[in-house]
């Protein structure tokens, strides 16, 4: 049996805080393999992504390639949520992809702000009977979950042009599709 993790996100962009999180995953054994799913239309934010859908899965591939080949190998950014109709329901995702890998564990990989909402996520006392969640310890929030050291990161940051923690492949896809410069 394998431990198949799911690690959604709006990723608007994806930036060093995440491959951060996606190396410890495997450094600490916690997965065998990782699905990096970029969220198609998120329902507990405050905004819209800046990014759209496409760009967005775009720079997740652009950064796992960044990524040390012994990780890259066995993550995989899957569309998903992007290419589903609707509100992206975590639930929906985990019965996707437990159809999908019927013989294996599936993780759902969350950091700490995330899993201070899990309660208003839709179905969530089901969702939560359904997969085990692996929650990250994010700098600012409080320590719910394991500690991989994360950085102190975050998406808002970078849109706002106060942060430049992306790898520079994913830099130049920002400045190559103008994305952020009216944030």
């Amino acid at each position: 049996m394998s431990r198949v993790g799911i690690y959604g996100g709006t990723f608007d962009p994806i930036h060093r805080g995440h491959l951060h999180v996606i190396t410890q995953l495997f450094a600490k054994d916690l997965v065998d393999q990782l699905l990096l799913i970029p969220a198609g239309q998120p329902l507990l934010r405050s905004s819209e992504p800046a990014a759209s859908p496409e760009q967005r899965r775009k720079m997740c591939e652009l950064a796992v390639s960044t990524l040390p080949d012994e990780v890259k190998k066995k993550v995989s950014v899957n569309p998903i949520e992007i290419l589903r109709q609707g509100p992206s329901y975590a639930i929906d995702t985990v019965e996707a992809v437990s159809r999908s890998f019927p013989n294996d564990q599936v993780y759902l990989i969350v950091g700490a702000d995330a899993f201070s909402k899990i309660d208003q996520w839709h179905k969530s006392q089901e969702l939560q009977k359904m997969v085990s969640v692996i929650c990250i310890n994010r700098p600012g929030y409080p320590e719910t979950g394991i500690d991989i050291e994360a950085l102190d990161a975050d998406a808002t940051s970078i849109r706002q042009g106060l942060s430049a923690d992306v790898p520079e492949i994913v830099a130049g896809f920002i400045r190559e599709n103008g994305l952020y410069d009216n944030q």
